[in-house]
């Protein structure tokens, strides 16, 4: 582990050619939990799970392997060529490539809008991958207001002349939903946001997601048949106090159908929560720690050996910039 950032780069090509990014936080101390794999947001990577990922593997009982993605186009995974592959469906197969490389199976998942999504569908297209789920901010019905905010920026969003700049970005996106975030806040979002080239901000995700977003489009259908596969799991799920994406109906009616599911709300957040504050991470860490089953978990989570074995059949170096942001 690179003991300054506190954990190790993974660099793979998935089966479609591509150079993907992850992270593995390794856990302080074996314990038999269940590992955890965290999904980004639709433009977002694996720098968003730092502080939760940190908090998990090191800070809270029982400790365990947590590990992130960047799906293709996002953070330093390589861009697609086909703007039309960034679809939930081939997204789905990026975590599936890693999953099975990683020999992950019945792993904890969490899921920040975009993940989630995914997490639903990979529920339902390989259940034995997929153990207790929490969804951050997303459910099967989307609401227009949060989608038409999301395609108004996506692709937009001018690149920040430095990280100052970014940071004052990230304020005038974020006023209105966090109130509450400090300037502090602004900088440590703004360098999960954008990744880092000779010292200055750039895009951290391939614009042409925007391509794929497309409000004219009408409505994204509702997901319920995909989220009835989460019904045989655990399953906690976050709601910012302000969000516009997740509703409190959507809500209440997964409540209704699913009956293991516990919610949170976050107050004074907007999609998606920034799971940095204690409170949340210690609501994610005892979900975590109520729903493992020890005896099955031992069996997939990965020893400090196992990981080794693995390192040694992918590349831990990337294509072209050595240097990666840390938060």
């Amino acid at each position: 582990m690179t003991a300054e950032l506190g954990y190790d780069a993974i660099y793979f090509t998935n089966r479609d050619g591509l150079r993907l990014y992850g992270r593995h936080y390794r856990a302080a101390a074996p314990s038999g939990a269940r590992p955890i794999l965290c999904l980004a947001g639709l433009t977002r990577n694996s720098r968003d799970f730092h502080t939760i990922a940190l908090a998990l593997s090191q800070n809270h009982t029982p400790s365990r392997d947590v590990f992130t993605l960047d799906t293709r186009g996002r953070g330093l995974s390589e861009n697609d060529k086909n703007w039309k592959n960034y679809a939930v469906p081939i997204e789905m197969q990026d975590v599936i490539d890693f999953m099975t490389m990683l020999e992950l199976r019945k792993a904890g998942i969490i899921g920040t809008s975009r993940g989630g999504l995914i997490t639903m569908v990979l529920a339902a297209a390989q259940p034995t991958l997929v153990g207790p789920v929490v969804l951050n901010d997303i459910g099967p019905v989307i609401e227009m207001d949060g989608l038409a905010r999301i395609a108004g920026y996506v692709g937009r969003v001018p690149l920040p002349k430095n990280w100052s700049d970014a940071a004052r970005i990230v304020r005038d996106l974020s006023q209105r939903d966090f109130p509450n975030l400090t300037d502090a806040d602004a900088e440590a979002i703004a360098r999960q946001l954008f990744n880092e080239k000779n010292g200055k901000p750039v895009s951290g995700y391939d614009p042409k997601l925007s391509k794929c977003l497309s409000v004219l489009d009408g409505p994204i259908p509702k997901l319920w048949p995909q989220f009835e596969a989460l019904k045989r799991l655990p399953l906690l799920v976050l709601r910012g106090g302000n969000s516009d994406l997740l509703s409190d109906s959507t809500v209440e009616e997964m409540k209704r159908r699913h009956p293991r599911m516990t919610s949170v709300t976050i107050p004074d957040q907007g999609h998606a929560p920034l799971l940095l504050d204690a409170p949340t991470i210690s609501a994610v860490a005892s979900f975590f720690a109520e729903t493992d089953d020890v005896a099955e978990a031992r069996q997939h989570a990965m020893t400090h050996s196992d990981f080794r074995h693995v390192s040694r059949l992918v590349s831990t170096s990337p294509r072209s910039t050595r240097r990666e942001n840390s938060v």
